[in-house]
């Protein structure tokens, strides 16, 4: 299995937004410069991240993108399904009243379980890792803070 980039680059964009703006709004020509992707293909990402209620966005000049929860309440699994959809690595492990996952050989097939206990430690893991958590880690790193210029003031 292999996560998008819209997952990818959605998680390195709101650890951006939680490590160097905080509570304050993040302009996505910063978070583009920081993070090297591009702001169109961020705009289509955050489109995702506000339908499920991680970001928000604030318009005008002192306006950007802020997070729509505490770093502490947003996972890596929620950013996941927000751009992904969910977290399952085969279709036949679905749930079964969407049909969608339906195979010929549901309920008698030996790997069917083995999918699903191993999607299930995946959101486990992936529920138990916050934006704070990447901060803290963005810490320990040394990775630098960015102070936004919109808030500098010199006197």
């Amino acid at each position: 299995m292999r996560l998008s980039t819209k997952s990818r680059y959605g998680v390195r964009a709101l650890f951006d937004i939680a490590y160097n703006s905080g509570n304050l709004p993040a302009q996505i020509q910063d978070i583009s410069r920081r993070q090297d992707i591009s702001p169109r293909y961020l705009e289509q990402i955050f489109q995702s991240l506000k339908r499920a209620g991680i970001l928000k966005s604030k318009r005008g000049p002192q306006g950007g993108y802020y997070l729509g929860k505490k770093p502490e309440e947003i996972t890596i699994s929620d950013i996941v399904q927000a751009t992904e959809g969910d977290t399952l690595l085969v279709e036949c492990t679905e749930d079964k009243k969407s049909k969608k996952g339906s195979c010929s050989f549901d309920g008698s097939c030996v790997s069917q379980h083995v999918w699903q206990e191993a999607s299930t430690t995946l959101h486990l893991f992936l529920s138990g890792i916050t934006l704070k958590t990447l901060c803290e880690r963005g810490q320990v790193m040394g990775v630098k803070k960015e102070q936004d210029h919109r808030f500098v003031y010199y006197i």
